[in-house]
């Protein structure tokens, strides 16, 4: 049973399609710092000095196949990663801009009311971009900026800590052609916004350091990711992560929720 998750964790899509990012890292390294980052690749945002304060600069691509199929649901989904990746650094949103490619009027504009409702659900403005009119393709990129008191990052997890899912568990599956999970439909934009506050809250007032927000990778490959940035090691006890009703545990582990965060804490003092 073990040996067959491992294995089909291995050979997820969401995970193998993330390996080319080393060559690109390594390619862009020796330009990613002229005197104010503070944190540039291998985090969910880079980070820069700004005052007492940082900077969060993130920018996220949509999987070509989910905007073929569901490009309401593409536009949607490029609002909530791009607002959940500055949260997860312990950040408030700021604004946004995209960049699309279309070859159809009516397809771009599906993408747009997705953007649209995302935009009102998290109330995060879009304020620009570019459009490629003339695409044999439909392509569609968000970035954000937003600013942080205080940081969760990657970066700093450490022995001995205890490795948290803090997800939503109230909603329902999401697109056919993602796995995926829905909590935020049905929830007003304080409900949505109030659960991502917790993120910066934590941050402020010093309960947490660490946190990664759960992307295509799923649970386990978002917390594989966190602990190689940290270049840490670490127990996963998959009878201990809560799922849904009804949501079969491999495509459980593989989805992508639309509110979940892997933290690192200190185990609680003992009373």
């Amino acid at each position: 049973m073990l040996k067959d998750v491992i294995e089909k964790i291995r050979r997820y899509e969401g995970i193998t399609r993330k390996k080319d990012i080393s060559y690109v890292v390594e390619k862009l390294r020796e330009v990613s710092d002229f005197g104010a980052t503070e944190i540039g690749f291998g985090d969910d945002a880079a980070v820069l000095k700004d005052g007492d304060g940082y900077l969060l600069l993130s920018a996220d691509g949509m999987w070509s196949k989910l905007i073929s199929t569901e490009p309401y649901a593409a536009g949607k989904a490029s609002v909530m990663v791009s607002v959940n990746d500055i949260y997860a650094m312990g950040g408030r949103p700021i604004a946004m801009v995209n960049v699309i490619a279309t070859g159809s009027k009516e397809e771009c504009l599906l993408v747009l009311d997705g953007i649209k409702k995302g935009c009102e659900k998290f109330r995060v403005p879009m304020v620009g971009g570019h459009i490629h009119p003339d695409s044999n393709e439909n392509q569609l990129s968000v970035a954000i900026i937003g600013r942080a008191r205080r940081l969760l990052t990657s970066h700093t997890a450490r022995c001995g800590q205890d490795i948290l899912l803090a997800i939503d568990l109230e909603g329902r599956q999401g697109c056919h052609s993602v796995k995926s999970w829905d909590s935020n439909s049905g929830k007003t934009s304080e409900e949505v916004l109030e659960r991502l506050e917790v993120l910066p809250f934590l941050a402020e007032e010093g309960l947490c350091e660490t946190a990664k927000d759960i992307s295509n990778g799923g649970i386990l490959g978002t917390i594989g990711m966190l602990l190689e940035t940290s270049k840490k090691g670490g127990i996963i006890y998959l009878d201990r992560i809560p799922k849904p009703d009804g949501f079969d545990q491999i495509d459980w582990l593989k989805a992508f929720p639309s509110y979940g965060f892997i933290l690192c804490t200190d185990p609680p003092n003992p009373t």
